[in-house]
């Protein structure tokens, strides 16, 4: 079921300039008001970068509980993948080659990445598609805009315009490997001449492709308006609580040969007969809310304002079974035996937790005046997170264990603050120019114990970190409209990326990790008319001690990333629509790229822990960054009925930065086929629609993730010897799924 997001991405994905004309008509028909805050930190058509719109209409026609990022993956140089095979559950998306924790992402322009890793868990916020407008994508540096630096893309949501008309909706949808969606929404139009009320109720359930894959992902999401002339006001509240069966240990081809392809070593372990056996609690449990007030004003033609707070609560754990563990690493006694035999490790199940709470507070002031058009804006917030692990059992110990015994605690505390000015002036004829200046600021602590035990010292690892950054990030382009069918644009950007979590805890004490830069150039054409639109954006991202995988382990033995050198992503993405009738569409986006590392160095290590060799490498592929990317789109639309033919094909993959050929993923093409039906005004209803769905139609035998590392032992004549391994996210062959929907 991931793929049918594939089919409502492709619609708009072509012609940016076009889609975001559509966007800005499509906002003015809500009684002439902007939506508050998110718009300040959105391109235009005269901002010189690539950006891609998804508009709520295209959202809502494939929404059937497949993770978001799912929705993207049609759009210029976007892949995604799935722990459970179908896209629900543990997933991500990369752009350009970088992965999530590089991808800025915003809710109504707050920050919606996690503080400390960067990452955004999508399984956090099930169904937040049926809450939004519209979505805009921005590739490379993008647009300044609030949290975390965008270092492959912006990722920037806008959530549901408020309805002034009373309405409800039902949908659901049921498919293979037990997966079903049911979202009830419901508004009250506008009460009072002032008022607005909006909620949905979801659930989403799955078995997963992957063996006890399973997800059981409930959200909701309200809002309550008020609007007064040029005054607007929005409370929002959205959530999810997830319980996802872990599926992210992957399986190696000879597991899938001996086992089959939906094998997941998570929970394994053997029991006390010798048998294997799968702990059914190995679970993700998680549950997310989040809180946004949101006010907006227009003083006059020229000037507005826009302000929110906001307040996001995390709480959640996972339960583990980890066998043949030392209890020195857990805070433990050895202990004797009835043989008189000192017992020093044992089997024991862990929780690993988290309480982590983020607020803050966003603005931005809008001033437009014929030729000019600028922004001030900014924002500060504050995250303060709680991470520790608890002992719940341990295989036959003698001895005392405190309920949930606590066997590591540390906090993360971060306050991120910026401000930003950026300004569009039209020079002459249909050229303009635009400049862009943020400054941002991040003081960020990690205190107390980790959860890695320092063989070293005979302890828990230490933690006390603290670290400034203060970047500048300028951006500079121009925009030149040739007439009302050609656009050219060319921009300059800097952005900064502080490190994340891991890099910090991971690293040794005599290397910390330093903070990451690029420069992104971009340089782009695009056509529209009638029945024919098509674009080019030319880019080459340099990135400045940029941290990838090497190898190298710290004293801990934790996988560090380093700072490289020099590294680089230039490639060109190419967009193209044709609809020469009404009836039928086609659409067609492609990247071509080249993604290195200049020297690397690989290190390997002796049965994966002790004295390390190096490798010298040279010019090396970056990990999980193919050459060729392209999506492909046939649609047809006739009379209430639809149907979208949807292909698309991702290259080869090194799973590494050292472009071994024994660590890839191979190259694959998928092709998923959406048909549907639409019933106007019947029986009481305004609208039926009825679809279906074959995902991975010619059933297609591939991998969408995986991880990948290598040891070396000593041979007989003491030379070392290098092994390599890897494991893979094993994706569903051909699968099937109905779905229903119902307005009123």
């Amino acid at each position: 079921m991931n793929y049918k997001h594939l089919l409502l991405a492709m619609l708009p994905g072509v012609a940016c300039n076009a889609v975001a004309a559509e966007a800005a008509a499509d906002s003015l028909s809500v009684l002439n008001l902007d939506e508050v805050v998110v718009v300040a930190t959105r391109a235009t058509d005269k901002t010189p970068v690539a950006f891609t719109n998804v508009t709520a209409r295209e959202l809502e026609r494939v929404n059937t509980g497949i993770d978001l990022p799912y929705l993207l993956q049609a759009t210029p140089s976007v892949i995604t993948t799935s722990d459970a095979g179908t896209g629900i559950g543990y997933s991500s998306i990369r752009v350009r080659g970088t992965d999530g924790s590089r991808i800025n992402v915003t809710a109504n322009g707050i920050p919606v990445n996690d503080a400390e890793s960067h990452n955004v868990y999508w399984v956090n916020m099930p169904d937040f598609t049926s809450s939004l407008r519209d979505i805009q994508i921005q590739r490379g540096a993008g647009t300044s805009t609030n949290g975390a630096g965008a270092f492959g893309a912006s990722i920037n949501m806008q959530t549901t315009n408020p309805a002034f008309k009373p309405y409800a909706q039902i949908d659901a949808t049921y498919g293979m490997y037990n997966t079903n969606k049911e979202t009830l929404r419901v508004g009250s139009g506008l009460l009072g001449g002032h008022w607005t009320v909006d909620a949905r109720l979801s659930h989403i359930g799955t078995d997963g492709y992957i063996a006890r894959a399973s997800s059981e992902l409930w959200s909701y999401f309200g809002q309550l308006g008020y609007y007064n002339g040029a005054t607007s006001v929005k409370l929002v509240a959205f959530g999810g609580k997830e319980r996802t069966y872990q599926a992210w240990d992957y399986a190696s081809k000879e597991d899938m040969e001996e086992y089959g392809r939906r094998y997941n070593p998570c929970g394994e372990y053997t029991d006390s007969e010798g048998n294997t056996a799968y702990y059914p609690n190995q679970y993700d449990n998680y549950t997310q809310h989040h809180f946004q007030l949101l006010f907006n004003h227009r003083f006059n033609s020229q000037w507005a304002l826009d302000l929110a707070l906001h307040y996001t609560k995390g709480d959640g754990y996972y339960d583990q079974y980890k066998e043949g563990r030392s209890f020195i690493e857990y805070g433990l006694d050895d202990y004797v035996d009835a043989s008189g035999e000192t017992i020093s490790e044992s089997d024991l199940v862990r929780y690993k937790k988290m309480d982590n709470g983020f607020g803050g507070g966003v603005f931005s002031v809008r001033y437009v005046n014929g030729r000019v058009s600028a922004v001030v804006g900014g924002g500060a917030n504050n995250y303060r997170g709680h991470h520790f692990g608890q002992v719940a059992w341990v295989r036959n110990y003698i001895g005392t264990i405190d309920p949930l015994q606590e066997y590591y605690r540390n906090v993360g505390e971060k306050l991120d603050a910026n401000v930003y000015a950026r300004a569009n002036v039209d020079i002459v004829g249909g050229l303009s120019a635009y400049a862009d200046l943020q400054y941002r600021h991040i003081s960020y602590s990690i205190t107390g114990v980790s959860d890695t035990y320092d063989w070293n010292i005979m302890a828990m690892q230490q933690l006390d970190i603290h670290r400034h950054f203060n970047f500048f990030n300028p951006k500079a382009g121009l925009d030149y409209r040739i007439n009302n069918n050609m656009r050219a644009y060319a921009s300059f950007a800097v952005a900064h990326r502080e490190p994340t979590r891991d890099n910090f805890i991971d690293c040794s004490p005599d290397r910390l990790p330093k903070a990451e830069r690029l420069n992104d150039y971009e340089l782009g054409y695009q056509y529209a008319s009638g029945i024919f639109n098509a674009g080019i954006n030319l880019y080459y991202m340099d990135y400045k001690d940029q941290l990838v995988p090497t190898g190298q382990l710290s004293d801990t033995g934790n996988a560090v990333s380093e700072n490289v050198d020099r590294s680089y992503r230039m490639g060109a993405e190419l967009t193209l629509m044709v609809k020469p009738i009404k009836w039928f569409d086609w659409q067609f986006t492609a990247t071509l790229s080249r993604n290195r590392v200049k020297d690397f160095v690989e290190y390997i290590y002796e049965d994966e822990w002790t004295n390390p060799i190096t490798f010298e490498r040279g010019d090396t592929p970056l990990a999980f960054s193919p050459d060729f990317t392209f999506h492909n789109s046939f649609n047809f639309n006739v009379s209430g009925f639809d149907a979208s033919l949807l292909s698309r094909y991702v290259s080869k993959q090194y799973m590494t930065n050292t472009g071994n050929e024994e660590a890839v993923l191979d190259p694959y093409f998928v092709t998923d086929l959406h048909l549907g039906y639409t019933f106007q005004r019947l029986a009481g209803i305004k609208e039926m629609r009825i679809g279906a769905i074959v995902y991975n139609l010619f059933n297609e035998e591939y991998e969408n993730n995986g991880y990948a590392g290598a040891g070396y032992y000593k041979g007989d004549d003491g030379e070392p010897i290098i092994y390599r391994y890897a494991g893979y996210a094993a994706q569903a062959p051909i699968h099937f799924a109905a779905t229903l929907s119902l307005k009123f």
